[in-house]
Parts: structure tokens; sequence; C-alpha cells
């Protein structure tokens, strides 16, 4: 009887264990999150940090940083060292760069714009074209570069071959911000004063389309998905909101919340995700576009305050911020139009390039 009893708690041993072993074998599923996390932090040396847009080079694994009064920094992210500050780019805001011609062009806050080469990081020339300069794009259709000239109501365009000013644009905003080109000769521009996106046409320097971006307010951030023709517009406000436009109509077709103190937006055509860096929060999300009027979060991650503007590495599938540590002196003016305890200083030796990875 005790020998029977044994081979029956086995047999039911055997049949309890063969699914449990079965669950340990299956897969994890294929949309389980990998978050990024902070790989490095590297501070680079220097007086009190001012900065504004990153654009990546890829073909050479360069970070152009637009740090203001210190010019363009270039930053390898390979060897994390500071390789080069692009001569004569004092006041740069951002890097434009313009690999089918191996040209370089910054933009400079006093309505100028230094030339330089791309694969030498040598500097060619300095051209004046307006006033003032915030950011710019390239248009690739007509081979021109458009610069944002935000307190002069303008923007300017250039060819890139020759430097020369090819045309002035006015607009009506005096907050002009972030662009980005259609590929078939438009370039798409957000008017965060007057809560807008642009629609400009290079060959023609003309507004040819003035879309509003409501519920979202104050667009900042913007990047274009060329396959789906969807405008993605980063808005700050008090419920700051990503904004999908359709860039046939112009209509919202989607708005999904996001940090306060956007600055960057960025698309991702291979895996479809949108990025947005938040400085005010200090936090990145990553969006995940399942169609073309359809958005889900992926994922929210800390970073730190005042990463405000993000460039994408594709192929490492890394993501590069820059911060630094400050705060706010009452003695001096306060911007509180951003928020009201926004940094008017930064420390010395605080700028920091973070790498952010799965």
């Amino acid at each position: 009887m005790r020998k029977n009893r044994q081979q029956k708690i086995m047999r039911l041993g055997f049949r309890m264990a063969a699914p449990i072993a079965a669950l340990c074998l299956l897969p994890v599923p294929s949309h389980a999150t990998r978050f990024y996390r902070l790989s490095s932090a590297v501070t680079l040396p220097g007086k009190a940090p001012a900065w504004d847009y990153l654009t990546y080079d890829a073909a050479r694994s360069y970070l152009f940083i637009g740090r203001r009064h210190d010019g363009v920094g270039v930053f390898d992210v390979a060897t994390h060292k500071l390789v080069a500050t692009i001569v004569d780019s004092q006041g740069a805001n951002k890097a434009i760069l313009v690999p089918q011609i191996n040209r370089g062009f910054t933009v400079n806050g006093d309505g100028s714009t230094t030339v330089f080469n791309l694969a030498t990081l040598k500097t060619i020339r300095r051209i004046h074209f307006g006033k003032n300069a915030d950011a710019g794009s390239y248009d690739p259709v007509t081979g021109q570069i458009m610069f944002t000239m935000g307190d002069s109501g303008k923007v300017a365009f250039m060819d890139a071959h020759s430097g020369k000013l090819t045309a002035t644009l006015p607009l009506a905003s005096r907050h002009i911000e972030a662009s980005a080109p259609d590929g078939h000769g438009n370039m798409f521009v957000a008017e965060r004063d007057r809560d807008v996106v642009l629609r400009i046409d290079a060959r023609t320097h003309t507004v040819t389309a003035s879309w509003p971006t409501a519920p979202c307010h104050q667009p900042t951030g913007l990047d274009y998905d060329a396959e789906h023709q969807r405008i993605f517009a980063g808005c700050r406000s008090d419920h700051p909101l990503l904004a999908v436009l359709n860039a046939k109509t112009g209509a919202v077709v989607a708005s999904l919340p996001i940090g306060r103190g956007n600055d960057g937006i960025a698309f991702d055509p291979a895996t479809h995700r949108v990025y947005a860096s938040n400085g005010l929060d200090a936090n990145l999300l990553v969006i995940d576009q399942e169609s073309p009027d359809r958005y889900r979060l992926e994922q929210a991650i800390t970073t730190r305050p005042m990463a405000r503007t993000l460039a994408l590495d594709v192929k490492r599938d890394r993501v590069y911020l820059v911060a630094a540590e400050g705060g706010v002196n009452p003695a001096r003016k306060v911007d509180t139009a951003v928020a009201p305890f926004y940094p008017n200083f930064y420390f010395d030796n605080t700028f920091s390039v973070l790498t952010y990875k799965k």
C-alpha cells in the first residue's frame, strides 16, 4: 500500500511540474519595455554655460552643441571627449549639417552663420544675413538653409553652396522656434507666441499655410514624419502636450501629455518612436506611433533639470541631452514666462553631456 501511495504522489508531482516547466520556458513578451537609463555623464570644463540645440553627425559620431557665447562644441560620443570648438562661432545656438557638400553652418545670435568644413571642422568664413538668429534647417530640395530670426520676426534663406542670401521673409511671430523640411521643398516652422505651425515654400519663399495647434499651446520643439506626413510639435503652456498634425490638412489628429519645459522633439522613422525632452520636469518621454493618427506612451524616465534639448543616435539607440547646475539670483531678471524659478545663472564647470541607452 505504501509503495502504491508513493507512486501516485510521484505521478501527481510530474503532472504538476510539467505545466510549471512549460511556463518557465515561455518567451518574454516582445512588447516588454526596455527602459533608457543614464549611461554616462561627462562634464565639460568652462565658465558658466549657456546652450541650445544639439545636432548629431552619425558618420563621425560627433555631437554638435550650440554653446552660445562659447560657440559650437564638437563632442565625440565614442571617446566621450570634446574634440573641437568651431573657430569664430561665438554666440551659436545650433549647428546645421549638410554632408552632401561637406559643410556645416552655425546659427549665431548676432544674425550670422559660421561656415565650416564638416570633415576637418576648420572654419571657412562667417557670413552675416540679419540682426539676430535662433535656429534653422536645411532644405535638400532647393539646397537652401532657412535661418529663423525670432526677435526680428523674419526667416532668411541662404544658398548652401554659395553662401549668398536668397530671400528674407517677414513673419507675424516674435518667437519663431524649431523647423523641419518635408523633403518636397517645404519647411514647417513653429510659432510659439501665435500657437501655429507654418508651411513655407522654400522655392517661392512664401507662407502657404498657417495651422493652429490647439489644444496644444506654445509650440516649441518640432520634427516631421515624411512617410506618413505627420508633424510633431512639442508645446509648453500650463498643460504641455505633444500635438500631431496632418501635414496635408493641418488638422490636429492626436495629442498626448508631455513634461513641462519642452524644447526638443525627435522622430525615429525606423522604430516609429517620438522622443520629447522636457527641462522643467527633467524627464524624457518615448511615444510609440501605432498608426499615423494613434500614439501611446511607451516610457518616461527622469533626466536632469534643464535637459531640454536632445539628439538621437539611431544606429546605437542612444539619446543625448545636455544640462548644467544653476539657480535663481533674485537680484537678476528672472524669465517668469517659462517658470517662476527658471534659472538665471549656471555654475562654472557643471555643463554635462548625458548619454541614455537601454
